[in-house]
């Protein structure tokens, strides 16, 4: 069982969840945000990245109870459903792979390697029973998932626009 510390450890890293200045690829001490882009995909590859993106916030949303309980085996086997639910991966036609393999940037591809590859970190420290590392990788995978909409979908996710006084969102 997780003891008050760690449990309180987690949430102080759940409330420093905010987007940062600089992303994973920025250089130590560079604060500039690069511009919010919008994706551009076609309806159907559309649709599939909402439908992985929905996953994905289910697992985030059951993730937290379980890992305060110290429930290690559904952690990890909610963090392996996530860190194998890449687009990529899924049943595309090689039109479709093409077509999403020139829409996605490469650093939306690179955050989603690295978010993919912190679920699969997370679910290897809840088989070890690690809850220290466990808190980590779950606010690295919380960390990812704000740089990502903060970076690409800040026309979902306006409370994510940074670098913008209050008064230039009133119309």
């Amino acid at each position: 069982m997780m003891d008050i510390g760690k449990m309180l450890r987690l949430f102080s890293i759940l409330g420093l969840l905010t987007p940062l200045p600089g992303y994973p690829e920025s250089p130590p001490g560079h604060h500039s945000a690069p511009s919010p882009a919008r994706l551009q995909l076609t309806p159907d590859l559309a649709q599939l990245l909402t439908q992985e993106m929905a996953a994905i916030q289910k697992g985030m949303q059951t993730l937290l109870p379980v890992i305060v309980s110290g429930d290690w085996k559904t952690v990890a086997d909610i963090a392996e459903q996530i860190q194998h639910s890449y687009l990529m991966q899924q049943q595309l036609t090689a039109a479709q792979r093409e077509t999403l393999q020139h829409a996605l940037p490469p650093a939306f591809r690179e955050l989603d390697q690295s978010f993919h590859r912190f679920a699969g970190r997370l679910a290897h420290a809840a088989r070890q029973q690690d809850a220290e590392v466990v808190e980590f990788y779950f606010y690295k995978l919380t960390d990812t998932c704000v740089a990502c909409h903060t970076r690409f979908a800040t026309h979902r996710f306006p409370g994510l626009v940074t670098g913008r006084s209050q008064t230039e969102h009133a119309h």
